[in-house]
């Protein structure tokens, strides 16, 4: 199906994954723009280009599809916000926008819900997600890249994603530890600026950690990984220092090795 944005949405997401209780809910809108006449149809062409661009930029929009339907007088639309309060944010900004002015005849048919944070494991249609996901949270491309040496390499273990309605939200990765017994390196870990201090972190660690079934270690700030049950990290390592911990054990003193693509952080 061509999208009034310009892109063919064809895959459908994967909804799947176990549930993630958080204290704000995303909010979901689905249904249907109506045209009524062939010019409100000329206006929802010229104008919806612009409008899914400025809302996808809005700090807490997590997803806007539009889709003009096989009848053209009607477009699918599906919408994903981190809470209540900026999709609010969302209304005010299309109020005022050249959009919302001219749009105001046009037929509309939404069911707006709340929206269950999901966690499962990746699927090839997270990965490009990912890179936008992981370039957002650290500001530049290196964990991105990373994540996808490691999956080349074939030493990502474990990749875990937290969703709303598909759309990513939240990742953790788990790859091999060169070590004296079987054990795990987590990194990275990255949650979406607008989803952030609601336990989807939180979630995603113990998540890795079911998954792992053996001792993880990770390089990271002690106070976002204490309450895990991490603990400093008496191991042989060029991570070697305060913020490299340790879940479950390892004999003090031993050398531990990341995979091969971390060399290049």
């Amino acid at each position: 199906m061509d999208c009034a944005c310009g892109h063919t949405h064809t895959a459908a997401p994967d909804l799947s994954g176990t549930p993630v209780p958080v204290a704000r809910a995303p909010m979901a809108l689905h249904g249907h723009l109506i045209c009524h006449d062939t010019a409100q149809m000329l206006t929802a062409l010229d104008l919806l280009e612009d409008h899914a661009t400025a809302s996808r930029a809005e700090p807490g929009c997590l997803r806007f599809d539009i889709a003009q339907s096989d009848d053209p007088m009607v477009w699918t639309l599906t919408e994903v916000f981190a809470d209540e309060d900026a999709f609010a944010a969302h209304q005010a900004r299309t109020a005022m926008s050249l959009w919302g002015v001219r749009s105001r005849d046009l037929g509309r048919d939404f069911h707006r819900h709340p929206a269950q944070v999901m966690i499962r494991p990746e699927v090839p249609s997270d990965h490009a997600a990912l890179d936008a996901l992981l370039t957002l949270v650290f500001g530049g491309p290196s964990e991105a890249r990373l994540l996808r040496t490691l999956r080349t390499d074939g030493d990502l273990s474990h990749s875990l994603v937290a969703h709303v309605e598909g759309v990513p939200v939240g990742h953790i990765a788990l790859s091999p530890l060169q070590a004296v017994a079987p054990a795990f390196a987590l990194a990275p870990l990255a949650v979406h600026p607008a989803m952030r201090r609601r336990g989807i972190g939180r979630a995603l660690i113990d998540a890795a950690l079911r998954a792992a079934g053996a001792p993880v270690v990770v390089l990271g700030d002690p106070a976002v990984y204490a309450g895990s049950g991490f603990v400093p990290a008496d191991l042989l390592s060029p991570y070697a220092g305060p913020g490299l911990q340790i879940h479950g054990t390892l004999p003090p003193g031993s050398v531990v090795a990341h995979a091969a693509a971390f060399a290049a952080l």
